[in-house]
């Protein structure tokens, strides 16, 4: 996709240079664009006020594709019902969380932009909520924009759809970010420092980064594994690898920003979190002063945030899951290192706001 698209959703006449969206626009390899399915979809026509703001979709359980070029895109939305109370929820390909629980009251609307990194050729939007609406839509190509890289593992990437509420924070970090930037989340499950660039991914962001973009690296989960692939020594080449990823930004006046990782969910008898991660986390802090490169420390946030909960109410954030409370764990799961959707927005909420006391410029001009 070159150009911009502009679509109206509803039943009423489209507005002016929009191209109309009715709940039977399934999506449709000819024109690029529509609903993944229509089956509930369905619209009102209230008549008032103005073209674009008097009809809407009510898009329940579907995604709007749109066919794009891989890169950067801004989307902007239309929001809102003149009677009624609304809520929704935009997430961007897999499960990238984009608007969260936007609510309008009846008679007013929101008008919120984001911009997307895109990949696989197409762009999708999925939609929930209470009350889910979507009045209008612009898409456009932003190249320009700022990007935030995501380096990392489980903890990290972003969780397929199907693996709902299964959730990693680079997932949920998209939420906390202004239109002029975009999240590109490289993270993948079970990888080190190590494998992240055997296996090539580290090759597919030095391939796409431009300079002032930025490259927030998370690794120490799976280093720790006494595997070849994986394994690295806390002090020697733990630290030796993580400078391949601080060279190589540097390389391409990319900004690196290190990030300690994020604990577990393991309590001492006195309600004092276990470190499970131990000489890795004073590696990458000695590391972050040595190369004089910015530092989140996500372990030392998530500890504080873990300990003031509980064992108890961190389950609510972990994928601690009942048997038959959500669909895709039939039988319920109990894990104290992954997060499920809340534990993820929690933990991209450190992140953002470890990011803004930071103050790197031009990046607190992105952050929400």
């Amino acid at each position: 996709m070159t150009r911009n698209y502009r679509f109206d959703f509803g039943t009423g006449t489209p507005a002016e240079g929009y191209t109309k969206i009715t709940p039977q626009s399934g999506y449709d390899s000819f024109t690029g664009y529509g609903f993944t399915r229509t089956d509930r979809i369905n619209a009102k026509d209230r008549g008032e006020p103005g073209a674009l703001r008097r009809d809407f979709c009510i898009p329940l359980d579907t995604a709007f594709l749109l066919d794009a070029e891989d890169g950067i895109y801004r989307v902007s939305v239309l929001l809102g019902d003149e009677i009624a109370e609304t809520e929704t929820t935009i997430k961007a390909g897999q499960g990238r969380l984009m608007v969260h629980k936007q609510r309008t009251a009846p008679g007013s609307f929101s008008r919120i932009s984001f911009s997307v990194w895109v990949t696989g050729g197409q762009l999708k939007l999925s939609f929930s909520g209470l009350a889910p609406r979507i009045n209008a839509m612009e898409v456009e190509p932003a190249p320009q924009a700022c990007t935030i890289f995501l380096a990392g593992d489980s903890t990290v990437t972003d969780q397929p759809d199907d693996g709902y509420p299964y959730a990693g924070w680079g997932q949920m970090l998209p939420m906390f970010v202004k239109q002029d930037a975009a999240v590109a989340n490289f993270a993948l499950s079970g990888r080190s420092s190590k494998s992240f660039i055997s296996e090539g991914v580290l090759d597919q962001i030095w391939s796409r980064v431009k300079p002032y973009d930025y490259l927030l690296i998370q690794f120490g989960h799976n280093d720790q594994k006494f595997d070849e692939e994986r394994y690295t020594e806390p002090f020697t080449t733990y630290k030796q690898t993580l400078k391949t990823y601080i060279d190589g930004a540097r390389e391409r006046k990319a900004i690196p920003v290190l990030v300690s990782s994020v604990q577990r969910r393991f309590y001492e008898e006195d309600g004092t979190l276990r470190d499970t991660h131990g000489d890795y986390l004073t590696a990458v802090r000695e590391l972050a002063a040595e190369e004089e490169v910015p530092l989140i420390d996500l372990a030392k946030a998530s500890k504080a945030l873990f300990e003031a909960l509980g064992p108890e109410e961190t389950k609510k954030l972990f994928m601690w899951l009942a048997p038959g409370e959500f669909m895709n764990f039939p039988d319920g799961t109990e894990d104290n290192t992954h997060f499920q959707q809340l534990g993820g927005i929690e933990i991209a909420r450190l992140v953002y706001e470890e990011l803004k006391a930071l103050k790197l410029q031009p990046l607190m001009l992105y952050l929400r």
